[in-house]
């Protein structure tokens, strides 16, 4: 069974406290749909390119961004990695908005499919692997991890989804988060993609478990400015078999929490900047609406005239803009007419 060593240091609390807060703020923002769609477009590509980069696409972001734009029909690999992990990212988004999703095993398996398809042999893609694997240091041409065997891959992440169910209740979702994302790591269960369908599966457990700021979101980023911390931080030396026991996961949480607050702090700066423009800036008036509603659940056009000294035919524009920005919905007719937050 997982049992995964680890301390809960006062750098680690100190970091879930802050992302907790971040998180909060965050989701407290209200801007229109057309701001939050072009912020995910640029998370996407952000992470597409992050992500490939990590495991050494060259393509840079600018290129990255022409080629999810354009989609060129004969592809190089390198630009159908980036594809790949910007559908699967599509993919994901979508049904996360359509319902909460479980992290198993079929997922992982998905995942891996989409983002391997067309780049490695057909029979590989969406399946564990049924082979030995070695993971080399190019820098020095040599082997440094052994993975498990493949006999034991299907049990391992049997083992490891398996701790996570059980422990939703029971321990921190972004220890959790981090714990699967460095045993995913280990286990190496796929030929190729284990990297990519790592972040990927892992950034799917954050937004179920309620960092729903998945859509804006690219950790990937973090980790891709430093690859080398990464790898050294995620990445286990030597056999497996002679280290499982002595694995401690602390280091790698701290670090894994460190990047989440990096990102979230991204993502911030990103909204505030986005929301300055005289499309999506709200007035004050606006902006007593969205209280208002944030206070009792809703609001009536007759209400809205005791807190504003505005015509009636101006606070029926005041609520349209609002409506237009994907900020509020109308409900009711006639008289029984009020206004609330639009939800998803």
């Amino acid at each position: 069974m997982f049992k995964p060593k680890h301390k809960i240091t006062n750098r680690l609390l100190a970091n879930i406290k802050r992302i907790t807060e971040l998180v909060a703020q965050l989701n407290a923002k209200h801007l229109s749909r057309t701001v939050l769609l072009a912020l995910e477009k640029e998370a996407r590509e952000l992470s597409s390119f992050s992500s490939t980069s990590i495991e050494g696409n060259p393509l840079p972001l600018t290129e990255v961004k022409k080629i999810l734009k354009n989609k060129p029909e004969n592809m190089r690999e390198t630009e159908r990695e980036v594809i790949n992990y910007n559908q699967a990212l599509e993919k994901l988004n979508k049904l996360l908005n359509q319902s909460r999703i479980e992290l198993t095993t079929p997922l992982i398996l998905e995942i891996q499919r989409g983002i391997t398809q067309g780049l490695i042999a057909k029979h590989r893609c969406g399946r564990f692997r049924l082979e030995p694997v070695f993971v080399n240091d190019p820098r020095v041409g040599k082997t440094i991890y052994w993975p498990p065997d493949h006999q034991a891959v299907k049990d391992l992440m049997n083992d490891l989804l398996s701790y996570i169910h059980k422990n939703k209740t029971k321990v921190d979702p972004l220890i959790l988060a981090g714990l699967f994302h460095k045993q995913f790591v280990i286990i190496h269960p796929f030929i190729d993609g284990n990297g990519r369908t790592a972040r990927l599966a892992t950034k799917v457990l954050l937004a179920s478990m309620g960092l729903n700021t998945f859509n804006l979101f690219s950790f990937e980023n973090y980790y891709n400015r430093n690859v080398s911390q990464y790898f050294a931080k995620v990445g286990v030396l030597g056999n497996y078999y002679d280290i499982k026991a002595k694995i401690d996961f602390t280091d790698w949480l701290e670090y894994f929490t460190d990047g989440i607050i990096d990102e979230l702090l991204r993502v911030s700066k990103e909204l505030a900047f986005a929301a300055i423009s005289p499309e999506t800036t709200l007035k004050e008036y606006h902006q007593k609406i969205i209280n208002y509603i944030k206070d009792k659940g809703y609001i009536t056009d007759r209400e809205y005239s005791t807190i504003t000294n505005r015509a009636k035919a101006t606070r029926n524009k005041d609520f349209n803009n609002l409506i237009s920005l994907g900020l509020i919905e109308r409900s009711g007719k006639g008289k029984a007419t009020y206004y609330k937050l639009k939800q998803g």
